[in-house]
Formats: structure tokens, C-alpha cells, sequence
């Protein structure tokens, strides 16, 4: 049975997702968005039926053993058999610097070999296009195999006997075997020597990029998988941030809350580069700045979508795939999203927060300009225009609208980093212009989301439902730490969300019913807001409780049973990976406070 103890590589063009066993499960091609031709995490139907996969299977085999190499993107598999056979598999997807530049083909290296006994493998290549349609005809060659199917081709270049991959024959692993599947394109040079080149290149890149990681003392391994994990899902040719590399896991057993992750939602991605900023990962900032200045220019009069196509399309059509059964056989499987389609007001203050780090981070090679913000006062507009309008809010509701306490404070946010960028700026009638409408929505926000009978600010205006997304008033700078209006809200989501060791998004029922698992960042949110009104004890265990709720590599999906613990939802989920990382700097004891 599928399960979410998945291992991700990538190189920030393509990404695959492996299991225990080292067998690729699900990976798009040519990018992150692209057609999944290995798609068995979805259960490929009818003629698919039983490909949509890559996988050295040992004969005889028992257990395995699975790590990423220290510090990188690359992953290390050993299997096991019954009779002391041992083989070891190492996958990547290459990623280095050559000619001045970040070479990021789109191809994935597999490299086998023997460390005990004479263990028998056999290798099964089963790719599917068009989303487990169409099963491809193959034509092969002394040392490759393509596969070819509906327009698309794929090539196999190997050193193992292509007879034995086709015909899926077993046979006695005396030898290093590699691999390397990708487009079309014929291998010049020795694969050996190839491989071990991207190897050795690869892993190089990824140990320097984390040795520059400013990173807090504690848990430095766990943010460090976390922010490579992030790193993973940008996509580095647009700089496009996707929710996950997944579609249509559902949040929970048996619902119909399949949705299509593969998109750049410009809260999420604004989270996750705000994550790896603060690890001083700044060039991922710098890209995704430059991606949202296209949205921006593109947009129809300052109106801006909550998602994107990672090459910043505007049209992400939702359809259901009929050729794919889904996660355990749940389905529907999406793809596309129609939350492209919907009023999402908190998009505003997203962008502008995310622009605002232009006008204050010296390290950037790209300051801010007068001209940057001037194009930015149009989306300050229209968070002005909408703040106490209806919309979708946060968590996307397909059947109802209601003005969002969440969107509203964005548009605060909206206008009040305007507000310090026209201030450092040294335009002073501009800053008063948006401090002044900046507080204009706070009065409005402050009167209208109140419930004093709850003693909590709540989830829209005039409602009475609460929404773990209010822990992050602090945070937005919104409401102080000390604020009783702060530390009641905390109170108020620790009575009625917290269910066990996590935190629900909400509990009220919504376009599908009652939500039946906890939502992985709202943990952490509760976690840092625990910190932020004084229970840092508190927040520190159930921090390591959150840590200890990962699969055996360190990541997270959406979503979390509270009572089996069963990892749920799109994977792995760039929201949750964030969470980590801002937890574990807040709890985290200083460098000069452990020695």
C-alpha cells in the first residue's frame, strides 16, 4: 500500500519521488508541472495498469536502509535479501556550476552496486504518458532504450544489457551498472565516467550551498533538509515556488480534497522565501522577486491571482484524469486549479511583503527603486479597495465568501509596508498617504474581527469561527506579542483546534464537510505563537513532538492524523517544511548561549 515515506531529488528544473525502496513513484517531466511519466503513486488505470514506475527490485529481498548523502540532495538506498546479498543504489538528478552558469539537465542518474554477496536484480522501466494513458513502444540500441509515445520520447543510456531491462530479466550484479534517463539526446562521453562526474560535481554543489545556510544551533539538520526540501520545489528557470511536486493526495482517507499543488500560490511561496532568507539562502528570494515583477506587469488592472503556472500562466484549467485512480485508489485526480479563478484578497499583502525585502536587504543585487514602488502603490490600491471585501480567504472555499479577517490584514500589510518603503523611500507624503490608510483598516479590522464573548479575534467579520491562521497576527506585526487581544486568540485556538498534539485549520464544516485531519503548519504557528506570549517550554515540546511526526528522511506533507499520525495531503509541502524552519530559529537557543 502507497504511503508518504517518500524521498524527493531534484535539481530545481524536475523533481522525483522515491520510496523505501528506491523505486521512483511519481516524477514530471520535462519540469515541475510537466506530465508524470512515472505516476504509480496515483495508480495508473486500464492500460497503465501496473507501470508508471522505475525500480531496481533485489531478488529475495527483505529490508532496506535509506539516507540522504550529509548535506545534499542525493539520496542513498541499500537493500537487502535472505541470503547476505547487499546492493547499494545512489539517484540524483544533477545540479552544478559550469560555465558560469547552474547546469540543470533534465535527466535522473541512477547508480547500482554490489557491497556483499552475489545479489540478483532486476531492473523494471515502466514509464507512462499523458497522465497513465498511453503506454509507450520501445526501440533500443548496444547501450540505450528509448521510449516513445504520443509525441514524447524518453532515453534510457545504460552499461547494463538493455535486453535484460526490456524483458525484465533477473541477473547476478557483479558489476557497477548506470543509468541515466532524460530527452532524446545521445551520450557522448563514457557513462561511467559521466555519471561519476555528475556525482562528484553534484554533491559538491549542494554541500557549498549549505555550508552558507546561516542556520540556528539547535536542530541544524532539520533545517537544513528542510531548506534544501524547499529549495526543491522552486522552479529556477522562472523563479516559481510550487505548493509541493504532488496532485490530488488527499488531505484525509476517502474525500474529494484532491487538488493540484504543482502551482506558485504567491502567499505559500512568499512563506517559503521569507524561510530561506532568513537562512541567508538569498538568490531563491531574488528569482522569485523577479517572477512576480512579470505577474505584476502582466496583470489587468492591478488585479493578481492567488496562483500561477510556474511559467506565470494565468489559466490553470481543472480537470479530472480518468486514466489515474488516485493515492490509494482515492480519487478524483486533478489537474489544473480553479482557485485560479478565485478573489483571494490577502494576495496583495503577500506581494508586497515580499517586494518590501528589496527596499531594506543590502545583500540583494537588485535594491529596490523608486520606480519599484511607485508599480507597487497599484497594488496598494487595490488592497485598499478590497480589504473588507468578500473572497475564497486562506483556505480556498469553493462555496462561500465572507470578508476574512486573514485577507483583511494583509491589506494592512499592504499598505503599511508601503507605508515604510515611501518612508525609507524619503517620499513622506506617499508614507502618509499609506500609514494613514493603513490604520484606517486596522480600526476597521479591530472592531469588526473581535469577539469578545470568545475573547479572540475570529476567523471573518461578524462571524464567530475561528481560524488558526490568527496566530499569525504577531508575526505580520499586526498585534503585539503582549497584547491580551493576542494571548486570547492562542488561548481560544488551543481550546477549540488543537485536537491532541496538532492544530485543525478550522473545525466548522466546509465545502466537503468537516475537516478530518490537523493542518502540519498550523502546529507550528501555534508553536511560535506559544513562544511569542511567554510558554517557550511549552513550544520546545511540542516542537520535538512535530519533528518526531516526519517520515524516516525528515519531511512533511499538508496534512497529519492526530491519531494514527499518518502523513496525509500534496507532498512534500512546502508550507510545513517553512513551518520547521521559523519554529526552530524562534526556540532555538542562541550560539553564544551553548557554550
Amino acid at each position: 500500500m502507497s504511503d508518504l515515506n517518500l524521498a524527493i531529488i531534484g535539481n530545481c528544473g524536475i523533481a522525483a519521488l522515491l520510496d523505501r525502496q528506491a523505486r521512483v513513484v511519481w516524477a514530471c517531466m520535462p519540469r515541475l508541472d510537466g506530465d508524470p511519466v512515472f505516476c504509480d503513486l496515483l495508480q495508473p488505470t486500464g492500460v497503465g495498469a501496473g507501470h508508471g514506475f522505475f525500480q531496481v527490485e533485489l531478488v529475495g529481498y527483505t529490508h532496506s536502509e535509506q539516507r540522504y548523502l550529509h548535506n545534499s540532495a542525493i539520496l542513498v538506498t541499500r537493500l537487502f535479501d535472505a541470503n547476505g546479498g547487499v546492493v547499494e543504489l545512489t539517484d540524483f538528478v544533477p545540479r552544478f556550476k559550469q560555465y558560469d552558469r547552474v547546469f540543470r539537465p533534465g535527466i535522473f542518474v541512477r547508480h547500482v552496486q554490489r557491497i556483499e554477496g552475489e545479489p540478483r536484480i532486476r531492473i523494471r522501466l515502466r514509464p507512462l504518458f499523458d497522465y497513465g494513458a498511453i503506454t509507450p513502444q520501445t526501440t533500443h540500441g548496444s547501450n540505450h532504450i528509448r521510449y516513445l509515445g504520443d509525441g514524447q520520447v524518453l532515453r534510457l543510456t545504460t552499461d547494463a544489457p538493455p535486453s535484460y531491462i526490456l524483458e525484465e530479466v533477473p541477473f547476478v550484479l557483479e558489476q557497477p551498472i548506470n543509468m541515466i534517463l532524460g530527452p532524446d539526446e545521445s551520450l557522448t562521453a563514457s557513462l561511467a565516467q559521466t555519471a561519476r562526474e555528475f556525482f562528484d560535481q553534484t554533491r559538491a554543489y549542494w554541500r557549498e550551498w549549505c555550508r552558507f545556510l546561516a542556520i540556528p544551533f539547535e536542530w541544524q539538520a532539520d533545517v537544513i533538509r528542510a531548506a534544501l526540501t524547499l529549495k526543491l520545489c522552486s522552479f529556477e528557470e522562472t523563479g516559481a515556488i510550487v505548493a509541493a511536486v504532488t496532485t490530488s493526495i488527499p488531505e484525509a482517507a476517502d474525500t474529494e480534497r484532491n487538488w493540484d499543488y504543482r502551482y506558485c500560490w504567491l502567499r505559500d511561496a512568499w512563506f517559503v522565501v521569507h524561510a530561506l532568507n532568513r537562512l541567508g539562502a538569498t538568490r531563491t528570494m531574488e528569482e522569485f522577486l523577479y517572477y512576480i515583477n512579470t505577474l505584476i506587469a502582466n496583470a489587468s488592472d492591478g488585479h493578481l491571482q492567488p496562483v500561477y503556472g510556474i511559467s506565470a500562466a494565468a489559466k490553470l484549467v481543472e480537470r479530472k484524469v480518468d486514466s489515474l485512480a488516485g493515492y490509494r485508489g482515492m480519487g478524483p485526480v486533478r489537474v489544473g486549479n480553479q482557485a485560479y479563478e478565485q478573489i483571494q484578497n490577502d494576495s496583495y499583502g503577500a506581494v508586497l511583503m515580499a517586494v518590501t525585502q528589496m527596499f531594506f536587504d543590502r545583500r540583494l543585487e537588485r535594491p529596490g527603486t523608486r520606480e519599484l514602488f511607485e508599480r507597487m502603490e497599484h497594488v496598494g490600491d487595490k488592497a485598499i479597495e478590497l480589504y473588507d471585501k468578500p473572497d475564497a480567504g486562506l483556505w480556498e472555499l469553493r462555496g462561500s465568501q465572507k470578508v476574512h479577517t486573514f485577507s483583511s490584514v494583509m491589506c494592512w500589510t499592504a499598505c503599511d509596508r508601503l507605508a515604510k518603503i515611501a518612508a525609507h523611500q524619503d517620499v513622506p507624503e506617499r508614507a502618509a498617504h499609506w500609514r494613514e490608510a493603513a490604520d484606517r483598516i486596522r480600526e476597521v479590522i479591530l472592531e469588526n474581527a473581535w469577539d469578545a464573548e470568545e475573547n479572540s479575534f475570529v476567523a471573518s467579520f461578524g462571524g464567530k469561527e475561528l481560524d488558526a491562521v490568527l496566530l499569525l497576527l504577531n508575526e505580520l506585526g499586526f498585534i503585539a506579542s503582549d497584547d491580551p487581544r493576542y494571548i486570547g486568540t492562542v488561548e481560544a485556538v488551543e481550546r477549540h483546534l488543537k485536537h491532541g498534539d496538532h492544530v485543525f485549520r478550522y473545525t466548522v464544516a466546509d465545502d466537503f464537510g468537516f475537516p478530518e485531519n490537523a493542518f502540519n503548519v498550523c502546529t507550528f504557528w501555534y508553536i511560535d505563537a506559544l513562544a511569542a506570549i511567554g510558554r517557550v517550554a511549552e513550544a520546545r515540546e511540542l516542537f520535538e513532538k512535530m519533528l518526531a511526526s516526519r517520515n524516516h528522511l525528515g519531511l512533511l506533507s499538508e496534512d497529519i492524523n492526530v491519531e494514527s499520525g499518518e502523513l496525509w495531503g500534496n507532498y512534500p509541502q512546502t508550507y510545513s517544511m517553512v513551518g520547521l524552519i521559523n519554529s526552530a530559529w524562534r526556540l532555538s537557543r542562541d550560539w553564544e548561549e551553548a557554550f
